[in-house]
């Protein structure tokens, strides 16, 4: 059985602090209402009132966020700022290089290799260095799908394109050479999936009829292993793999305003990474914003049944299986130590 939501939206759960001014992609810290200007000499109040009145205080803004970005193939370092959303992030990223922001398939945090471990998720620390993989070369290939499964763990950028972020070992992709981890799927059979999301995608690929031969229209992350070693860096470059030591990230979403949060807790990054788990078991999907956003969910929420209730408004374009939102509730518990 199907669960449907009644209402379509992903960035009605986006955390907001409502009414408060947005500076450079977060929301910005004012120091309260403001007092009156005016006070006497020396302190006192003006007639009728007890004591002096309390200078104003000025609004505290947060310091601009600026972020270092390179080509992953191979280019000079640039600098990005004032983004909003995923898809303005690589809007930013494309007018540094001068390129349309489709030709950028994925993000990688501090490494240049195409390593889905580093994908950039729905999280950023503050010294993450962000390397953009671009379009490069165009394959089709041939499949016939002699199993259920093809193989394939499918996600996307959240902006409109869906690529291949695990093949499993012995499958049928997995004896298809040319195919690998990192290539975006541009179409199925000649009809463009470019826009579908990764759900949509896996859905297509699992409905495809048994010995009946596809086509896969691929796309492979640009590579220039001759100008790797030219690549220039910023001094303020962390090195490939560090992970940023600041508490607080920029939490991106498909929809809706960057906000700047605290780091999840390791009892909620667990969670996350156990939900991100049962997404690909169940569904033949990777997401981290996804799952994360799922764990988010569930923090007051009464039982299951009131947590589903919450995915429908969360995600309602999909259909989440009952059997699959008892065992992420069941999982988000004992990770989180929470009953059931």
């Amino acid at each position: 059985m199907l669960r449907r939501a009644k209402r379509p939206s992903r960035e009605g759960y986006a955390e907001r602090q409502g009414g408060t001014p947005m500076e450079n992609g977060v929301s910005r810290e004012t120091g309260g209402s403001q007092a009156s200007s005016s006070s006497s000499e020396g302190g006192r109040g003006t007639p009728g009132q007890s004591g002096g009145t309390p200078a104003p205080r000025q609004p505290r803004v947060r310091p601009r966020l600026i972020f270092h970005t390179q080509l992953a193939h191979g280019s000079p370092t640039g600098k990005i700022e004032g983004f909003t959303n995923v898809k303005e992030l690589y809007a930013k990223i494309a007018e540094v290089f001068d390129i349309s922001p489709t030709e950028i398939l994925f993000c990688t945090l501090n490494t240049h290799k195409v390593d889905m471990q580093k994908l950039l998720g729905g999280q950023i620390g503050l010294e993450d260095f962000i390397f953009a993989h671009i379009r490069g070369e165009t394959k089709e290939v041939e499949v016939t799908k002699t199993e259920d499964a093809l193989g394939l763990t499918i996600t996307d950028n959240g902006a409109g394109c869906a690529f291949i972020k695990r093949i499993k070992e012995g499958s049928i992709i997995n004896r298809i050479p040319v195919v690998c981890v990192g290539d975006s799927i541009e179409a199925i059979n000649d009809q463009t999936i470019v826009g579908c999301r990764h759900y949509e995608v896996a859905k297509m690929l699992r409905e495809m009829p048994k010995a009946q031969p596809f086509t896969l229209r691929l796309v492979e992350p640009k590579r220039a292993f001759d100008m790797i070693s030219q690549r220039t860096r910023s001094n303020k470059v962390p090195s490939e793999g560090k992970v940023a030591s600041g508490k607080e990230t920029l939490r991106l979403r498909s929809k809706g305003n960057a906000t700047l949060e605290e780091a999840p807790s390791e009892r909620e990054e667990e969670a996350a990474g156990k939900v991100d788990d049962l997404l690909e078991s169940y569904m033949g999907i990777r997401d981290v914003e996804l799952a994360s956003s799922m764990v988010e969910m569930a923090k007051g929420r009464q039982g299951s049944e009131d947590f589903a209730r919450g995915l429908d408004l969360l995600l309602g374009e999909f259909a989440f299986p009952e059997e699959f939102v008892a065992e992420v509730w069941r999982t988000i518990c004992e990770a989180k130590g929470s009953p059931k």
